[in-house]
């Protein structure tokens, strides 16, 4: 199976703040990766390390073999960042952030050409944003926020997709169907690590976790991961995730938000 992403011994610095230390893991072809952990453990800053937005101290990382600047350039990655992290009031159209996937195969004149045009167009019906395309971005709901941000990537054509937080303040509609979306991605051979508060659902569209504190603590499959003395290493307290084979995930305690205030109070 081809590595699409490489994280090897990655160490980040925030002045005398260690963020991240010898973080390890691959990522492959065709698989979606939950990436979970507390508040604080380094998720965002991993995902902007990969990136190479964040300067590494230690380490490396390769996305599709090349460095992360390469990637950007060429379009193979795509970072879908926090809500918070983006100015909403910004006067630009839910058609306009979608088209900026198109923005690396255009001149200098940035005119969209009849191939970037049909792109646009299947993304934006691939989310079902068309009705929505000339509405200003922060008009819209968080989930359909959310939803422009993949179709920006699936315009993009990237084979890596990074997501911090995509499902935090969306609606289930809209959470279903962006889970639909990158399950389909990852059977065209693209490739989705995606933070999330929420463990009970990590079965529900994971093929395998990371689960990080300040480090990679394990990588495998979401069972193994998420099994209770691992959940004590990365939260420091047992938390029931909801999910086992005599309970539906229905009837999961949804999210870990809680339970992390409790665990950074302590």
């Amino acid at each position: 199976m081809e590595t699409l992403l490489n994280v090897e011994n990655l160490g980040v610095n925030y002045g005398s703040v260690q963020a991240l230390h010898d973080a390890t893991f691959r990522l492959g072809a065709g698989s979606i990766c939950g990436l979970i952990g507390m508040n604080g453990s380094g998720k965002s800053t991993l995902f902007k390390a990969i990136m190479g937005v964040t300067p590494a101290h230690t380490g490396s990382v390769e996305i599709a073999g090349g460095d992360p600047a390469a990637a950007r350039k060429s379009g193979v990655v795509s970072y879908v960042p926090q809500s918070e992290e983006i100015d909403w009031s910004f006067p630009v159209s839910v058609r306009d952030v979608v088209a900026m996937g198109r923005y690396r195969t255009l001149g200098p004149t940035r005119r969209l050409h009849s191939k970037d045009k049909q792109a646009l167009a299947h993304a934006l019906e691939r989310l079902e944003l068309t009705d929505l395309a000339a509405r200003q971005i922060g008009a819209l709901s968080g989930g359909q926020r959310k939803r422009a941000f993949v179709a920006r990537a699936i315009a993009q054509g990237a084979r890596l997709l990074l997501l911090d937080e995509p499902f935090a303040g969306v609606d289930k509609r809209s959470e279903a169907m962006l889970i639909d979306v990158l399950k389909q991605l990852r059977d065209s051979g693209a490739s989705v690590l995606v933070s999330t508060h929420d463990l009970a659902s990590l079965h529900s569209f994971a093929d395998e976790a990371v689960l990080l504190r300040k480090t990679v603590l394990m990588h495998s499959t979401p069972e193994a991961v998420l099994a209770p003395e691992n959940l004590v290493q990365a939260f420091g307290m047992h938390i029931n995730t909801g999910h086992s084979p005599s309970t539906p995930e229905k009837n999961a305690a949804n999210n870990t938000d809680e339970q992390v205030k409790r665990v950074n109070n302590e």
